[in-house]
């Protein structure tokens, strides 16, 4: 169901109460007027509806209701259209269950408004994202004074702070792994799975990520809002260079689970040459005495048979082969 809230601020003071779907294109019209729009789980005609009367793009408009769009940035002649992806941790039920959820965001930047336009998650029991938190980021920063530019950094600011903490949460994740790798137990079962879960779960990281740096770099760049205050170039320029990192954070998270991958097929491999080493010298050390009294159990006289001399130095004789096989494995690290 279509759920519509968002605030005003008219001459840099907010005017909430006035706030109503109907009463957007009015509020954009006048100069002295910001204006934020937020629209969860859009209806297509009301969001068509809406897009008529704001002169947006059609495609842009059908981009930002349609399944499984890619994160980008897109400027047009009176507006600028983007998607993004927020991105939240949880402790994953089972190994097969990804520890990311993520939220999609999109939104048209305008002179005097954004209107941001949210798709509910695809997972049921998935948490939705805290949009309230991009208000109170433009309330901190005192954005009644910086225009639409204020508001599009608060939103961005919040979902590129989700990167840096999905970011952290696999680094904690792969450094686990690491240490339990090498335990002296040995890694726990399952291992393989989480080291594969963790994969799958950083190439959607990836493409959620790296995509940024072009969003943060068109808005920056291309100021289609005469208004947008360059007050806020600091903060952009800081906003890009988080970005950079987390994406570059990203690329070498992907480096070090795959270099957990294949380090445990490593120690697999590594186990079982040594265990296949310790059966082989102690097969090598029970042949001995199987050879010996092999020879006893055939029916061949042989010097001492049925005698106790006979017994007494073939038993001695085992002893010392035995022992002497076992000194000299023992030696070479061969049990």
């Amino acid at each position: 169901m279509t759920q519509v809230q968002g605030r005003i601020w008219r001459a840099g003071e907010p005017d909430d109460e006035h706030f109503s779907f109907s009463a957007i294109s009015d509020c954009l019209a006048d100069d002295d007027t910001l204006l934020w729009a937020d629209i969860y789980d859009p209806d297509h005609d009301t969001l068509r509806g809406l897009a008529d009367e704001l002169g947006l793009n059609v495609w842009a408009v059908e981009d930002a209701i349609a399944p499984n769009e890619r994160t980008k940035a897109s400027v047009y002649h009176t507006h600028t259209f983007f998607t993004v992806y927020a991105v939240e941790t949880r402790v994953p039920n089972g190994d097969a269950v990804s520890a990311l959820v993520k939220h999609r965001i999109s939104a048209f930047v305008l002179p005097r408004g954004l209107i941001t336009v949210r798709l509910p998650s695809v997972e049921a029991s998935a948490t939705e994202f805290d949009i309230g938190e991009v208000s109170r980021r433009f309330d901190e920063l005192g954005g009644q004074r910086y225009g639409v530019g204020a508001l599009l950094h608060g939103l961005l600011d919040v979902v590129v702070d989700g990167h840096f903490e999905a970011v952290q949460a696999l680094d904690d994740a792969i450094e686990s792994l690491e240490d339990e790798l090498f335990a002296d137990d040995g890694p726990k079962h399952g291992l393989q799975r989480r080291t594969f879960r963790l994969r799958k779960d950083l190439v959607e990281l990836r493409r959620v990520v790296l995509p940024m740096r072009e969003v943060v770099s068109t808005i920056q760049h291309r100021r289609l809002d005469a208004k947008m205050s360059p007050e806020l170039d600091p903060l952009y320029a800081d906003l890009y260079d988080h970005v950079l990192r987390a994406s570059e954070w990203t690329e070498s998270l992907r480096d070090m689970v795959t270099t957990v991958f294949e380090t445990n097929l490593s120690l697999q491999d590594a186990r079982l040459n040594t265990v296949m080493k310790k059966l082989t010298g102690w097969a090598a050390i029970i042949a001995v005495p199987t050879a010996i009294t092999g020879f006893y159990g055939q029916n061949v006289t042989y010097p001492g048979i049925n005698t106790v001399v006979g017994f007494i130095a073939s038993s001695a004789l085992i002893v010392v082969l035995v022992i002497l096989l076992y000194v000299m494995f023992k030696r070479r690290d061969w049990l």
